[in-house]
């Protein structure tokens, strides 16, 4: 029996043209995010497995190596689809400003298509509460987590395009 996967319920869920490996190998590669989420860059301290730090840096000259807003995440899980099973990414955000998690999540659904789900649940650092940083934090991350997969999307067509010609 395979393992169970729980999907949050406030996830962000697109489906994509082409297989589940295809569409974890686009969403799953965090170098891929610097193409989607406007004005941000990232990094990874080596190849992405668990343990591994990324830093994706955000604001208006990031791109360029100027400061922003740092959201260092760790990698708790990293489990590419195999047969049946999704494949799930989850992080744990640790930075000064940004705390939380984040998750994606790739299911097949069928031989050429497969669902993405991507949920954050973040708030700020800080005295503030947790729910009320969230709360605040939430309408941006969802907005951004929808831009990035519409973006991851149109790239997934193309590269079932190119596939198919």
């Amino acid at each position: 029996m395979g393992r169970v996967t729980s999907i949050p319920i406030d996830a962000v869920v697109r489906s994509f043209p082409v297989d589940a490996a295809t569409a974890w190998e686009l969403v799953a590669d965090l170098r891929n995010h610097e193409r989607w989420i406007p004005l941000t860059r990232v990094s990874l301290d080596g190849p992405a497995r668990v343990g591994a730090r990324v830093t994706a840096v955000s604001g208006p000259f990031a791109r360029r190596g100027f400061p922003g807003l740092a959201d260092v995440m760790t990698i708790d899980r990293y489990d590419p689809p195999a047969g049946a099973e999704p494949g799930v990414a989850t992080f744990t955000k640790t930075g000064h400003v940004l705390k939380g998690h984040a998750s994606i999540v790739v299911v097949a659904a069928g031989p050429s298509s497969s669902r993405v789900f991507w949920s954050e649940d973040v708030y700020l650092a800080g005295p503030l509460p947790r729910r009320l940083t969230g709360a605040l934090v939430s309408p941006f991350l969802g907005a951004m987590v929808r831009y990035a997969l519409m973006r991851a999307r149109q790239d997934a067509r193309a590269t079932d395009r190119l596939r198919n010609r």
